[in-house]
């Protein structure tokens, strides 16, 4: 079939179902160098953006304690960052799959840089922060939909770890650098830097902070620029909104249906539900229990993630795509491990522990990740099954930092706050479980015709 007929460009809607569901090309001997190349650009830029991500949301929460702002402002920060990935939910997956990918991941750079310079100079840092969120919301389904159009499926628990664990390579440097940069060693360097006759309007550490972000967002989109197309058909965005929005809705249902893609989707969802608001909540939680300023915090979040990166290497290692629910249990354990932190009041104890919550996390969340990405390639497109995904994972994010905010604003010490979302993850994580058992009984001839899928598709 030529790639640019209607009907190949309609194969990648969302009603049809697995058969016919598009396929990437095999890639010939020639292809693999090019492959190669391609996936470490797009690496490349993805951990250039996460750096300056995570350095951002550090600068943020410093600009917010210096200006004397309500401490549940802090914590609605990851609702303000997840509110345009739930809004643009219907859009920016066919944006995605409109354009070539790496021309979508620069112009989302770009938007970044923009709420960025909001911050710096003297918008609200919620409402700057928003602005961020709107360019990651664009970028994520094309940072992972390409993953689908360069690899086959029995490459892409393998391609979730790298590219996973480099991601939280880029969470452990950019919350240390986000705190260094804020800190009183650094941060007079850069306000030093000042151009000759202009005023720049910089003047504290956190406003410093956040110009030299803004030149990690840069070399990110310089990445971008040379991200290799692939052969995949691009889709044409249709031109009434509103068939977009009914689009999204039977894109969302038909995930939700799936017996493998509802326990994968709704894995991580809560994986990054939590996972959103942690980063954020560490915060608080150091200065109460070991006493410890943002600077000082900043390397406990780094120290989660370097857990994060092991669990997620070995997962890559050791689990095949089909034995992805396997981790489950792991998601129960890390419910418990986050109420365990209330017992934690030393930083000897708190560095072991830490990382043994990140490594939990993260052989949790690789396979269940690709396993959806998977499930959801084979029922759509792949910026259309990213959408799927971002949208409720951070409905799930905006929905608990919206509810971290109500009980900080109503007096809630970290201790409780913490107690309630480790508890609560515990007792979701054994309903998926049990949810899991019963579609391997009800439904045992669908879940195995799903489960060969995954172990037979080799191309």
């Amino acid at each position: 079939m030529p790639p640019d007929t209607p009907k190949a460009r309609a194969i990648n809607r969302c009603p049809s179902g697995d058969k016919l569901a598009p396929r990437p090309p095999v890639l010939r001997d020639n292809d693999a160098l090019r492959m190669k190349k391609g996936f470490s650009t797009i690496m490349s830029a993805q951990f250039f953006s996460s750096l300056a991500d995570n350095a951002l949301l550090v600068a943020a929460i410093e600009l917010l304690n210096t200006s004397k702002a309500p401490t549940w402002h802090v914590a609605a920060l990851p609702s303000m960052f997840a509110l345009f990935y739930v809004l643009l939910a219907p859009f920016v997956g066919a944006f995605a799959d409109a354009l070539p990918k790496g021309k979508v991941m620069f112009i989302s750079n770009a938007i970044k840089v923009v709420g960025c310079l909001m911050m710096a100079f003297g918008a609200h840092p919620l409402l700057s922060y928003a602005i961020v969120g709107l360019g990651a919301a664009a970028y994520s389904p094309a940072k992972y939909g390409i993953l689908t159009e360069l690899l086959p499926p029995s490459q892409l628990v393998k391609a979730n770890g790298w590219i996973e664990g480099l991601t939280i390579l880029s969470v452990i440097l950019g919350i240390v650098l986000g705190g260094q940069l804020v800190g009183r060693h650094v941060s007079p360097m850069l306000l030093g830097l000042d151009l000759p006759f202009i005023d720049t309007g910089i003047d504290t550490p956190a406003e410093g902070a956040i110009a030299a972000i803004m030149l990690l967002y840069g070399v990110a989109a310089l990445f971008n620029l040379y991200i290799p197309r692939t052969e995949a058909p691009l889709q044409p965005l249709p031109r009434r909104p509103l068939t977009l929005v009914r689009d999204f809705s039977q894109c969302n249902a038909r995930l939700w249906n799936d017996k493998l893609g509802q326990i994968s989707l709704a894995t991580t969802t809560l994986f990054w539900g939590i996972g959103g608001n942690m980063r954020v909540i560490v915060f608080p939680w150091a200065a109460a229990a070991l006493g410890y300023n943002v600077t000082q915090a900043s390397t406990l979040g780094a120290v989660v993630a370097i857990g994060t990166a092991v669990g997620a290497v070995v997962a890559a290692l050791v689990t095949r795509l089909d034995k992805a629910t396997g981790t489950i249990p792991m998601g129960i354990a890390m419910g418990l491990l986050i109420a365990g932190l209330n017992f934690v009041t030393d930083v000897w104890v708190a560095v072991p522990f830490l990382i043994l919550l990140g490594a939990v996390s993260g052989y949790l969340v690789v396979p269940m990740n690709a396993l959806l990405q998977h499930r959801g390639h084979n029922l759509m497109g792949a910026g259309r099954s990213i959408a799927v995904q971002n949208f409720n994972e951070q409905a799930c994010i905006l929905g608990l930092s919206a509810t971290y905010a109500a009980m900080t604003k109503f007096g809630a010490t970290p201790y409780s706050v913490i107690t309630t979302l480790g508890v609560g993850v515990a007792l979701i994580m054994w309903q998926i479980r049990r949810w899991h058992r019963r579609n391997c009984v009800l439904h045992f001839d669908e879940v195995e015709r799903l489960l060969a899928i995954a172990r037979s598709d080799k191309h």
